[in-house]
């Protein structure tokens, strides 16, 4: 997938956790928020995964389930959905690492417990 077209479906995931934020607001669990956003971008036409497990290769060992990632959109965007106060270093540490170990370029963070959503959303490259 090209850049143009990758940053136009993250801009719709965008759009759609906003969606949700709007109904929903802050103060929910991260499932519920994961569930309800999963629905938003099937409804908008988006293959969506969650859950997903993935391998890792440790001393030239394929270890399967070695970790999951909440949601993996149109096979290209992972999303790390969060309910936290406030991000840390350690959730991009995360997200970062998700994509390097899955070979992806662009992966999402987003903070349902943010009052305002616009505050609670990260944007990660890897390789771009």
């Amino acid at each position: 997938m090209d850049i143009r077209a990758l940053n136009e479906r993250t801009g719709i995931v965008v759009d759609a956790a906003m969606r949700v934020h709007s109904e929903l607001g802050p103060g929910l669990l991260e499932s519920a928020y994961q569930t309800c956003f999963a629905f938003e971008l099937r409804e908008r036409g988006l293959g969506v995964q969650t859950e997903l497990q993935l391998p890792v290769t440790y001393k030239g060992i394929r270890l399967e389930a070695a970790y999951r990632i909440d949601l993996l959109i149109e096979d290209q965007i992972i999303v790390e959905t969060k309910t936290v106060a406030k991000f840390l270093s350690i959730h991009d540490a995360q997200l970062l690492s998700y994509l390097k170990l899955s070979d992806r370029r662009v992966g999402l963070l987003i903070n349902f417990h943010a009052v305002h959503l616009r505050d609670g959303i990260r944007r990660l490259a890897n390789r771009l």
